[in-house]
Parts: C-alpha cells; structure tokens; sequence
C-alpha cells in the first residue's frame, strides 16, 4: 500500500517539480531570474534538512506514520496559492512521448531494482534499454527528453553533478540518523535537532547566494560549492565517531550546509541555462530527474555493499566513503566542463 501511494505521489512531483522551475523562467529576466533560481534551488536542501527535524519530532512525539500526512495540508495549500497566484499561460498543443516516458520508467526501476538485489542481468537489462531510449529519442520530434539539451558541455556537467550529488546527500540524509540513534542513543526527535548545524548554515548562504553569483560568475561559485561540500565530507570520513556527535559530525555538518548551500542552486542555475523558451519544460524536467533518480541509485549501491557491515564504527566509515567518492566524481565533472575563466 505505501509503495503504490508512493508511487501515486512520485506522478504528482513529476508534474510539479519541473512545472515550477519552468514558471520561474518564463516570469523572471536577467537579475531576477538568477535570484528566483538561486532561492529555488536553496529551498530544496533547506527543505531536505529541515524535515529530518520535522519527521524526528513527529515520530517521537506522535508516530512514523504522521509524517505522510504533512504532506496533505501542505498540499492543500499549494493548491489554494496556484488557483490565487499562478497565471494561465496560452495553451499549445503537443504531442506527448509516450514510449519514452514508459522505457525511462522501466529502465529505472530495473536499474535500481538490479543495484539493490545484485542482479547483473537485471543491470544489463536497463543499460540495454538504455540504448534503446536513446535512440528512439534522437529519432522523434517530440522527444521526452530533447538530445539537444546535452550539446551544452556545460549543462551535461551540471546534470551529472546533481546527480551525484543526489547520491551522496540521499545517503548521507537517510544513514546518519541511523547511526546517531545506535550509536549515540539519540531518540528521533535528537536525531533530528542533530542536523541543525547543517540547516542553520545552509539558510545562511543562500542569503549571500545571489551576490556571490554576481560577484563570481554561477561556474565558479558551483565549483566552490563542491569543493566544500566535498572537504566536510571527506573531514566526516577520517572522523571517528567515538569521538561523540560534536568533534565528529557536528562542525563538519557546517561545512556541509555551507557546501550545499552554495552548490544546488547553482547546478539549477546551470541545467536551465541558455535553454531555448520552447525547451524550458524539458531542462527542468531533466534537472529535477537527475534530482530524483541519483537518491534511490546512491542508496541502493551504498546499501548493496554495506549490508553485511556489523561494526558500528566501520559501517560509518564505509559509508561516508562512498558518499566522499560520489561527490569527488561530481567535482571532476565540473572541473571538466566549465570554465574557470566565466564571469
């Protein structure tokens, strides 16, 4: 029953997460445009971080299962603010890609399905239909997914770059209140509070986000804010734990926030960048896929090789590896595919 009402909800976020990004393009030019982004971007690791907390109080004050009703009120509320705010645009019809949006299901969820339960073939399979999405994209007119969107070095980095993001943040999200509930015996709620260093410094840079990307340019201050991110994980990775939740997770979750702060809105910013007004729906349907498939595929590859990992201190260790490697491949990426020279 979860996994089909989860799965009803996933349709809904298909439609609302690129609807969105593409409202903010077509109402914002120039300066306020890059402010609308840099905010849109910010909200979703503040939104992220801010619901662990939310989720931890929840679950010890209430129970677990409150937490999937936060998402009717909010809902409701959204609903009554679109019908007030958003304004219809002209309507033009289109063919929609049917067989695409079927084979970027199934290769999906083979894909992840294959990680979780070690299944080469399964694997192989998705990779193979993989091929077969891709030509059939480059054959059609109206493609899910516009091959043309990746002839931009620059947008494909950033594609890349949210995706691995994705999988080390997903990871780290989902793992480390965990481990702080086993290890350090925190209930929910503390687990929760934990990651206050992480959002408190995360809000705080997004503030200065839009004068930072004036001032530099948004490829250098994407690429700053994966060399952070990538220095606090690495600083997690060679903590120990024993150390306690202060000297080992606590200040490095700060240069987390900053990190991230600093680099989702940017790799937004870059995904939709010099996109063309009748591809504006399919950049931000394909930044918010990245978004949302690097998670379940992070996950599903860390949990597969961390399952047998008794030991407390050494599952910890193992797992901010992965998420360390995930990050360094997401900043070579990055190095490779913009320039240092943009303004």
């Amino acid at each position: 029953m979860m996994i089909i009402a989860r799965a009803v909800q996933g349709i809904g976020s298909a439609i609302i997460a690129p609807t969105s990004l593409a409202l903010l393009m077509d109402s914002y030019q120039g300066n306020l445009r890059m402010k609308a982004i840099s905010y849109y971007g910010a909200t979703a690791g503040i939104g992220s971080s801010f619901g662990l907390i939310l989720g931890g109080w929840l679950t010890s004050a209430i129970s677990w299962r409150v937490g999937f009703l936060l998402n009717v009120p909010f809902s409701l509320l959204l609903i009554v603010l679109t019908l007030a705010k958003v304004q219809q645009n002209e309507i033009k019809p289109s063919k929609i890609d049917f067989l695409g949006s079927l084979l970027s299901v199934i290769i999906s969820v083979l894909f992840v399905y294959g990680i979780t339960i070690s299944n080469l073939l399964i694997i192989v399979a998705s990779l193979i239909l993989i091929l077969v999405f891709l030509l059939w994209e480059k054959r059609i007119t109206y493609a899910l997914i516009p091959l043309e969107l990746f002839k931009n070095r620059n947008r494909t980095g950033s594609y890349i770059a949210r995706f691995t993001f994705m999988m080390a943040m997903l990871t780290y999200w989902f793992i480390l209140p965990q481990i702080m509930q086993k290890m350090y015996n925190f209930s929910p709620l503390e687990s929760g509070l934990a990651f206050l260093p992480l959002t408190l410094v995360n809000f705080i840079a997004a503030l200065f986000l839009p004068k930072l990307t004036k001032a530099l340019g948004n490829s250098k201050v994407m690429i700053l804010g994966q060399v952070i991110l990538l220095t606090g994980m690495f600083l997690s990775f060679i903590s120990q734990p024993e150390w306690g939740y202060f000297y080992a997770m606590a200040f490095q979750m700060m240069i987390i926030g900053l990190g991230q702060g600093w680099l989702l809105a940017p790799l937004t910013a870059a995904g939709v960048a010099g996109v063309p007004p009748e591809l504006s729906g399919a950049a931000s349907g394909l930044t918010n896929m990245m978004h949302q498939l690097g998670g379940p595929v992070g996950l599903s590859i860390v949990v597969l090789f961390s399952s047998s990992v008794i030991d407390l201190s050494a599952y910890y260790h193992l797992i901010m590896a992965f998420i360390t490697v995930f990050l360094l491949i997401g900043f070579l990426v990055l190095i490779f595919t913009n320039p240092v020279n943009e303004k």
